[in-house]
């Protein structure tokens, strides 16, 4: 009989982790978030998710640095852990944990959004639910099984945004005289800055919510076959199609249709879709509706992958009570799952009783941990290479220009906390101090307890 503790299988491959780090960005950020930017910001939207993609490539390679050098559960909040502290450890992967709740809670949100183009009169909160328990079941399965519907699932959508990009190309060189199809859309109609630098600038903030995700690939860092190979590829690679991903189609669908004569009609609505049926072509809008949907589904799958990890994570530091080491003979932690599974069910109660508030609201606390998390990162990636460096060790996979660009990206993160202050967001700014002294409350209470 075998008395070793299940663990965790390497069976995760290079094709996997892409697809799990590219499944949790490529969601409602590109495919709805976008309308409430288009309006304020214009075609200027395409240079705020470049500056978006840049900041969010030197937080991944800062990432990437610390993972390839210690592949393990629970990703940063260990490398907190270990070079900066019990606490640091504790909040990393306690707001982590909660970010990607308020994430999958987010894109559940949005596929009742997207179910009800076709079926209006179908209860958001009834979508909801029915993707939530799908979703529940394919993280119980087998780890391996779960990376390949992952893969299918976040290859359809890659596929379905070349085919957009082609598609699109192919519209704009046949359009007609008369069409509204130019690629001059992009600064003949109140210039690439139509509302002002400002019109982006505040934007910034919201724009910054459709890179959260790239990081999963530190979650499946102890799951990863080779993963000194394989994840300096899967961090390059996916943030540079991610990048071009949300470059190429805004670029493409801002030049099909002037972003001015877009009838958005607010957050709940694809300007993808409505680009394509404004333009009258019914069949286009409804396979990209059901492409969107894909999309949101992979986000969720992804996102309660990553949160039942960090929670194991957790639990091996000693942060999180120990029912959640446990892990079956398949490598799956059965307790953090069911547990993670339980609070995002609270989504479910959100679209029921404000269905028509739940997406704003959930976005905007989402910006404001993912902050935290990001500047958690880089705060992180100074103290590991402090201590390489006091240890005269060289890294495999070093980051890009530090420590200037840590100090780059906590610039970039204050400016993210001021945008949202000044957008009548201060809510979600206060909140941060508060969340960081509850969870060091929280902390000492269970210290005190264990001595």
């Amino acid at each position: 009989m075998n008395s070793e503790t299940p663990k965790l299988q390497r069976r995760l491959k290079n094709r996997h982790i892409q697809m799990i780090a590219m499944g949790g960005a490529i969601g409602t950020g590109l495919f709805l978030g976008s309308a409430h930017i288009i309006q304020s910001a214009g075609p200027s939207i395409i240079l705020g998710y470049m500056i978006g993609g840049l900041i969010a490539f030197l937080i991944m390679r800062q990432l990437g640095e610390m993972i390839v050098h210690e592949p393990v559960t629970g990703s940063f909040s260990y490398f907190a852990f270990k070079y900066w502290g019990r606490f640091s450890g504790f909040l990393t992967g306690w707001n982590y944990w909660v970010l990607y709740i308020l994430v999958v809670m987010t894109e559940l949100t949005a596929i009742g959004k997207y179910v009800n183009y076709w079926w209006p009169h179908i209860p958001a909160w009834v979508s909801v639910l029915v993707f939530f328990v799908v979703v529940t079941f394919a993280n119980l399965a087998n780890v391996k099984l779960y990376a390949e519907s992952e893969f299918w699932l976040s290859m359809i959508k890659v596929l379905a945004i070349v085919a957009m990009i082609i598609f699109g190309i192919y519209l704009l060189m046949t359009a007609d005289v008369g069409s509204t199809a130019s690629i001059s859309n992009l600064w003949t109609h109140g210039g690439f800055f139509p509302h002002g630098f400002e019109g982006l600038f505040y934007m910034l903030a919201f724009m910054m919510f459709a890179f959260g995700g790239i990081e999963l690939i530190s979650m499946a860092a102890a799951e990863t076959e080779n993963p000194d190979q394989n994840i300096p590829k899967a961090v390059n690679q996916t943030v540079i199609r991610v990048f071009l991903f949300y470059i190429c189609s805004l670029a493409i669908l801002l030049s099909l249709v002037p972003w001015n004569q877009l009838d958005l009609g607010g957050l709940d609505k694809s300007p993808f879709v409505l680009i394509f049926k404004q333009m009258g072509i019914e069949w286009a809008a409804h396979l990209l509706n059901f492409i969107i949907l894909t999309a949101s589904v992979s986000v969720c799958n992804s996102g309660m992958y990553a949160n039942s990890r960090m929670l194991l994570g957790l639990a091996e530091q000693g942060n999180a009570p120990q029912i959640f080491k446990r892990v079956t003979q398949q490598g799956i932690p059965v307790p953090a799952v069911l547990f993670s599974a339980l609070l995002i069910f609270g989504c479910v109660l959100l679209n029921y009783f404000v269905p028509e508030k739940a997406l704003s609201y959930l976005i905007y606390i989402v910006v404001a941990a993912a902050v935290l998390n990001w500047m958690m990162i880089s705060l992180i990636h100074l103290k590991f290479r402090k201590a390489m460096k006091q240890q005269g060790i060289q890294t495999k996979f070093p980051a890009l220009f530090a420590p200037f660009t840590n100090y780059l990206v906590l610039a970039f993160m204050l400016m993210i906390l001021y945008i949202m202050w000044s957008q009548g967001f201060m809510l979600s700014v206060l909140m941060l101090p508060v969340w960081i002294l509850l969870l060091f409350g929280i902390f000492k209470i269970l210290q005190a307890r264990k001595a």
